[in-house]
């Protein structure tokens, strides 16, 4: 059985790794202003943390093999599914699970938080003018 000084990460490997540091929100939704352009913020165990400004409403869509997560930082988002429609508010979310065709609209802007495995593109099945296959890191 190894020691706990054995079981120690060697520094070499730590070396590699990126120093952890905070993220500020506000500081981040406020280095941006175009809409519909999803920015990465950060990455996790092969999920990406994306921020958005939303106005207006994009095409109805899904995604085949990724489910995603839509929290509201700032505003009111619609989603629009085919047979309801749900309304967020600042502070909650959704998850909108794979295969399922839905629709993000927003009045007025709003700020979202995506979070979906890394690659996902943000138009999903639809290929409009919105669809964005590399994202800016902010």
């Amino acid at each position: 059985m190894a020691s706990a000084a054995e079981e120690i990460v060697p520094s070499s490997h730590l070396e590699k790794q990126m120093t952890p540091d905070k993220v500020n929100l506000e500081a981040k939704f406020a280095a941006f202003s175009d809409h519909w352009s999803p920015k990465i913020a950060a990455e996790l165990n092969g999920q990406q943390v994306k921020l958005c400004k939303v106005q207006e409403s994009s095409s109805g869509h899904s995604h085949e093999h990724e489910d995603e997560m839509f929290l509201v930082h700032r505003g009111r988002l619609r989603l629009e599914f085919r047979d309801h429609v749900v309304e967020l508010g600042a502070g909650d979310f959704i998850v909108v699970p794979r295969g399922i065709e839905h629709r993000p609209a927003a009045d007025e802007e709003v700020e979202v938080i995506l979070f979906e495995p890394a690659g996902t593109l943000n138009t999903g099945n639809a290929t409009d003018s919105r669809a964005k296959a590399q994202l800016e890191r902010i």
